[in-house]
Formats: C-alpha cells, structure tokens, sequence
C-alpha cells in the first residue's frame, strides 16, 4: 500500500504525459516555453482570480510575495505556530521577523481570535495557512487584516482546489501562493509553485523578482530570485489539470468513507460549514502515537505525521521571543504536535485499501 500512489497516476495518464514531456524535449524550450504561459492562464481561470504568476516551488512563491511587498528588516509577519517551517521560514528569509500565534482546537488552521492580540506597529502581513486541505477561516482573518489595513497572504501550499463559500482556495485573500511538490492534490514531478491575486501590479512586480529582477535583458530594477517555474513541469501540470476534477472527487469519497469508518474511534479535524477540503492529507488524532504508528507499520499501513515540532519549537527559531519555552502560550499547537497522524490518502486509494486502514486503526485504538 502506498501512502501517496504517484505511480497509479502516471499509469492513469501515461499517454498524455509522455506526449506533453516529449512536446517540451522536442522544441528544447525548456525555460519560458509556452506551457508556462497556457498553464498560468488555466489556473488564474480555475481560481477565478486575474493573475497567476508561476514561481519554481511554493516556498519561493511565498518569498516572492513578500519581497512584492517590501517587507524586510523590522517588520513582523504573523504566521500560525503549527505547519511546515516554509511558512515562517520565508519572512525570516526576507528578513522580518515571524509571530506565531496559535491554532484553532478543531481545525489547526490560525485561530482568528487570537489575531488582534498580535498586531503590532510592525506588523507588516499575515500569512494562515489553510492546513491539510482544508481554508482558514478567511472571513474572520480578512475582517481583523483590512481594520488594521494588513495584506493577507494565503499559504495554499496545501489547499489547492478547496472551497469557502463558493469561492476557491487561492482567491480568499489578497495574495496566495500553491506548492506543486509531487504529493500535493495537483503536484507537478519535481519542485514548482504558482502566486495567485487580483492586484496587477503586484503579478507584475512578481514577474519581475522570479527572473532576477529584470524589467529588461540585463536591466534589474529590483534584487530578485531565479524561480521561474519549468517548462516541463508546466506541461505535466497542464496534462494533470485536465483531470483534476475527477481528482478532487475521489478525494471526497475517499475522506467520507475514513468519516464514516473512523467516526467514534479517532478524533478528525471537522469541515466547517460551506467548506470543502481538498485533503492534501488526512489527518486524525490520537494519544500514544509512536505505539499506534508501530501496530500500523506491523500490518502495512503507512503513516506520516504533519507535523512532530511546532514552529515555535524549531531550533531555528528558538532565539526568537517567546521561543522554546513557548508551549503554555501556544498550547493547541503544542499537543497537536504530539498528536496529529496521517493515513493513506490519494484519488487511487481502493475501497479495498481503505478497510485494512480503517481496521487497524480501530484495532491499534483499541489496544491502547
């Protein structure tokens, strides 16, 4: 059993994918060929937002914006205190410096009433995280960002193809960046990324910082970074979009027989209403995790835990204030940290498949 299936992927649309990789070999575009531009018009359309700029990773599209903005050396970026360090690592790479502030019990998604609490002068942005698939609560974070007059920054990383009320993951906020890693919901065979707004000036400021900061050949009117995206991974993507519909449905079958197969056995993050997950991962809880993982592994269940250190516990950013010894001021992330486990989850993941996740983990519950 795989924890992510890449392989039955490739298998599903192996025609189409050879065609498209050898389409890029042939023409040697390898760098701003085409796809690139066809595949940031498909995704600007499928978001419903009016610019999509294609950046080589996540993170670096997480970089580019900040950079856009200006943000540097004195300001502050709020992030939540319990997801991947890209979140955090990119303001301390642009030089501010992050806030973390605590997860909502339920969802660990940024906790919205927590937010006025840590704005300050130097609060530059706020970057949530819409965790595991699932949106922040965008409503309540938007709300207290436009009173302090802050730019929001949706870290989708996850989340690309979830909705909040009607809307689409990446066109919540005033800015948003996606991961296209391979194990991502739509993710591309190596690194890439793409920022998504409706602001176009900011798209055309991020244009310029993912090819060095140049507004001409050999003209930079910016520091910038090399973090165009691949052609070839832009024409994987194009092939894989295609698809991605029929992806996301069977993500949702998949999630509701775990639902319903797990209901009363494991506590699992709940769906708010007028959401829809994307399930990057799906991810339950449970107390005495090192043992359950163990009862799974003996019976060929795969598992992964996202994530075993909250960001406040990173030794990078132990220096910070409020660092290591931080965990009775952000208490959810610190026992979600302890308690977060994720199983098997892909669009081709079968029934069959399932039933021997679902039993042992009951079963590895159970013992406990």
């Amino acid at each position: 059993m795989q924890f992510i299936d890449l392989q039955a992927q490739y298998r599903a649309y192996r025609d189409e994918m050879d065609a498209a990789m050898g389409a890029v070999v042939e023409s040697a575009r390898f760098i701003n060929g085409p796809q690139v531009r066809e595949l940031e018009e498909k995704l600007a359309a499928y978001v419903g937002v009016g610019h999509a700029v294609g950046m080589s990773s996540g993170t670096d599209a997480l970089l580019a914006v900040l950079m856009a903005w200006g943000i540097g050396p004195g300001d502050e970026v709020i992030c939540p205190a319990f997801t991947f360090i890209a979140t955090a690592e990119v303001v301390a790479l642009a030089g501010a410096k992050p806030i973390f502030v605590d997860v909502e019990p339920r969802t660990l998604n940024l906790d919205p009433e927590l937010l006025d609490a840590a704005i300050t002068p130097r609060t530059r942005a706020v970057i949530p995280v819409s965790l595991y698939g699932q949106c922040a609560d965008f409503p309540a974070i938007n709300a207290v960002a436009e009173r302090h007059g802050l730019p929001v920054l949706e870290d989708a990383c996850q989340s690309f193809g979830a909705m909040q009320g009607g809307r689409r993951s990446c066109g919540l906020t005033t800015a948003a960046a996606t991961s296209f890693f391979p194990a991502k919901p739509l993710g591309c065979y190596g690194d890439g990324g793409m920022c998504f707004t409706n602001d176009g000036a900011l798209a055309e400021r991020l244009r310029v910082i993912r090819e060095h900061g140049q507004t001409a050949r050999y003209r930079h009117a910016v520091v910038g970074l090399n973090a165009r995206l691949d052609t070839l991974q832009a024409a994987v993507l194009l092939v894989k979009i295609a698809h991605f519909d029929d992806e996301v449905a069977a993500r949702q079958r998949v999630a509701r027989r775990y639902i319903e197969g797990l209901s009363g056995a494991v506590e699992m993050p709940p769906i708010r209403e007028g959401d829809q997950s994307i399930y990057a991962q799906f991810t339950v809880r449970v107390s005495d995790r090192e043992r359950v993982i163990q009862r799974l592994t003996e019976k060929g269940v795969p598992t992964a835990v996202h994530y075993p250190l909250p960001l406040h516990r990173q030794p990078v950013f132990t220096g910070l204030e409020g660092g290591a010894a931080s965990d009775e001021v952000l208490p959810v992330a610190s026992r979600a940290a302890r308690e977060v486990l994720s199983l098997p989850m892909h669009p081709f993941l079968t029934e069959a498949e399932q039933d021997e996740v679902i039993a042992a983990l009951k079963e590895a519950v159970r013992e406990g």
